[in-house]
């Protein structure tokens, strides 16, 4: 079996060689087969530099891509797959918080006919509002969306082949692959770790961030947002309806009164802040729909050292464009030899 190690990477300089040689050390330790699968995000340091080095260093092991600017990680995760040839294929991140010693448990498990083997992040050490928040997302999107999502369920699995095709099969533009890993079901099995911190480097997850993260879930699998802005508009007309009702009889039992201008203000600017929010949101849905219309490719590649045919040529409708000078800049040979050894595999 060949063991594919997708790993996303943006301005990971400082940790990429330790990673590097750690997973190194455990799949040796393991006897696998594998290839190491880097995708660099547009970084603005010296990964991408990194990542050469360590293809002339293990040029039968190791395949690379640079975007010619940050993609994001689904970006990341889907040149990743496209690159990877193996059997089954590792989702990881580059800064040892996904620990490399798991592997050996996710191919056990797998080998039992699993297709998908998740590792699951415990809450030990979050604070405790991060954690609180977490529960009552995971709550709230469950009871809306299409598919299950578990709190602590990231992208750190083991993936089959025939889940690896499946979610290549996918042609979105707006992927939200935590969803996505849920839509295409297969057998999946799922184990608890312990969560681990970083070994250099800083996080790219801040706040804004997250939380379009968390709306990208939650309008990414359901039209439930669009149906209960039908429900509060058809029960804000009602309550205005009764409103209007008990003005009038108040009107003609006791005479007319001098409106208050507090009521009439909290009235005006709460709806409008309402109308505002749905609109915004009926905004998003359709921005999305001429996102998807444009068939833009979800990623640019200006470097690498995998062959073409990987990524489908220049990609109209949602493949890759690949740059004429997209050849690494490696050691004679060694862009010929990567070849060889994938279609060998």
């Amino acid at each position: 079996m060949l063991l594919s190690i997708v790993v996303p990477c943006f301005n990971e300089e400082d940790v990429i060689e330790l990673f590097d040689e750690r997973i190194r050390a455990t799949l040796g330790r393991l006897g696998v087969e594998y290839e190491l699968c880097y995708v660099d995000d547009g970084s603005a340091d010296a990964t991408l530099d990194r990542l050469r080095a360590l293809a002339r260093r293990h040029p039968d092991s190791t395949r690379y891509v640079s975007f010619s600017r940050n993609f994001g990680k689904e970006a990341g995760m889907l040149a990743g797959l496209r690159e990877a040839t193996g059997d089954a294929v590792v989702l990881m991140d580059a800064d040892l918080q996904h620990p490399p010693e798991l592997i050996q448990r996710m191919i056990e498990l797998h080998r039992r006919g699993h297709d998908q083997v998740v590792a699951r992040r415990t809450r030990d050490g979050d604070r405790w509002l991060r954690s609180l928040v977490s529960r009552l997302y995971y709550r709230l999107i469950n009871r809306m969306v299409d598919v299950e999502l578990t709190d602590g369920v990231g992208d750190f699995r083991l993936l089959s082949r025939a889940a690896v095709d499946a979610l290549l099969s996918l042609p979105e533009s707006n992927r939200f692959s935590k969803g996505l890993f849920s839509w295409i079901g297969f057998d999946t099995v799922t184990f608890d770790y312990r969560n681990v911190a970083r070994e250099a480097g800083a996080t790219k997850w801040r706040f804004g961030a997250l939380l379009n993260y968390g709306i990208d879930g939650l309008i990414s699998f359901n039209s439930r947002p669009l149906r209960l802005a039908i429900y509060v508009g058809l029960v804000l007309a009602a309550l205005a309806g009764l409103y209007a009702g008990w003005i009038t009889v108040a009107a003609i039992a006791g005479g007319v009164e001098t409106p208050g201008y507090v009521t009439l203000l909290v009235a005006v600017v709460g709806l409008g802040g309402l109308q505002m929010a749905m609109l915004g949101l009926i905004g998003e849905y359709i921005g999305r729909v001429y996102y998807e219309s444009k068939r833009r490719p979800h990623f640019l590649i200006k470097e690498t050292n995998v062959p073409r045919e990987a990524f489908g040529g220049k990609g109209a409708g949602g493949q890759a464009f690949i740059s004429p000078r997209a050849t690494a800049p490696q050691e004679p040979g060694a862009d010929s030899r990567v070849a060889a050894a994938g279609r060998a595999r």
